[in-house]
């Protein structure tokens, strides 16, 4: 709305115009409706300021974008390397392997999606639902009079702007012939000899062992790679940790793992608005400590009286800002 543009042109459509003394129009109401003016001025002021933030944030992420986009990968080279937040992998299913030996190998896919982090600064709360309809409702109505122990507070609401995060599938292969060992004991023998004893030690059935056909043995970092004849001989060494190593009469406790080839695949950069969380901005100083004011911000927003529903999370901070995380999921849960 422009309020400096020319008043359009009074076309007289059956209603005659009176002045305030003709219609008894008070100087009271002409002060109303002046100040309501000024109120309706202010708020698109404001709204105009909001709007300028978001462009500004908008064509900082486009830049980041275009860099990102601009810049080569070097010569022979093409990874992508990125530091990520602890994750945990969703297993996915397992994969059928065609082939003369199709018990050789496990192979199996995983579902990653890294945390995206977001950052929740002082007299802030994010307020998670445990239906989305609910989150939007409220995000429409834009503010809420609120009363926190002995004040009111008008809060404000809005969607939850998430930053980048990554998704991707892990395609893992568990090889059925071949096993990694660490901490084999540094012993004065040639190498030739202690790959002899390594092979000779993993034959031994009466430990799950079976024939070798191949050792690779590291002196250096203590660790080898033992490979077996035998289809799926490996598999026996999956829930094994440790296995005994004995050699020129003393006993050690090598660490086994199983053998695996891991392909990444489908790598997305995602990101988005929380549908079930709305962040709230506005809360005054309250003497009161976060999780008492939590609880208050829960009993209001949880009454679909004032269009609130069921929550599911709800996370206040009074003092300095905090970082909490998002995940990727049906829930869009904090």
């Amino acid at each position: 709305m422009d309020f400096t543009s020319p008043s359009p042109a009074l076309k007289d459509n059956s209603f005659k115009m009176m002045s305030p003394d003709a219609s008894g129009t008070s100087h009271n109401e002409m002060e109303s409706s002046n100040q309501a003016l000024k109120n309706l001025k202010r708020d698109l002021h404001k709204l105009n300021e909001e709007n300028a933030e978001l462009q500004r944030e908008i064509e900082k992420l486009q830049e980041e974008i275009a860099q990102c986009s601009s810049k080569p990968l070097p010569h022979n080279q093409h990874q992508i390397k990125k530091k990520v937040a602890e994750m945990k992998l969703n297993f996915s299913h397992l994969e059928e392997v065609q082939g003369d030996h199709p018990e050789l190998d496990t192979h199996c896919g995983f579902d990653v999606a890294t945390k995206i982090p977001f950052s929740l600064k002082r007299n802030e709360a994010l307020l998670t639902f445990e239906a989305e309809e609910v989150a939007q409702r409220l995000i429409k109505m834009d503010k809420y009079t609120v009363d926190l122990d002995s004040k009111t507070a008008e809060i404000r609401g809005k969607p939850t702007a998430l930053g980048m995060g990554v998704k991707f599938e892990l395609h893992v292969t568990i090889s059925g012939r071949k096993i990694n060992v660490s901490e084999v004991p540094e012993l004065p023998i040639p190498e030739e000899w202690m790959r002899d004893k390594l092979e000779l030690n993993f034959q031994k059935s009466e430990y799950g062992g079976g024939e070798v056909k191949d050792v690779c043995y590291d002196k250096q970092s203590g660790a080898a790679a033992v490979t077996f004849l035998r289809p799926g001989a490996a598999n026996s060494f999956v829930r094994r940790a440790k296995y005994p190593f004995h050699v020129n009469g003393h006993s050690y406790r090598l660490s086994v793992s199983p053998d695996t080839c891991v392909h990444l695949k489908k790598l997305q950069v995602y990101g988005g608005i929380s549908k079930k969380t709305i962040l709230l901005q506005g809360i005054p100083e309250m003497e009161d400590d976060e999780e008492s004011v939590e609880d208050m911000i829960k009993i209001h927003f949880q009454k679909p009286s004032r269009g609130g529903g069921e929550i599911e999370n709800v996370k206040y901070v009074s003092g300095q800002g905090v970082c909490v995380w998002f995940e990727e999921d049906t829930s869009n849960s904090m």
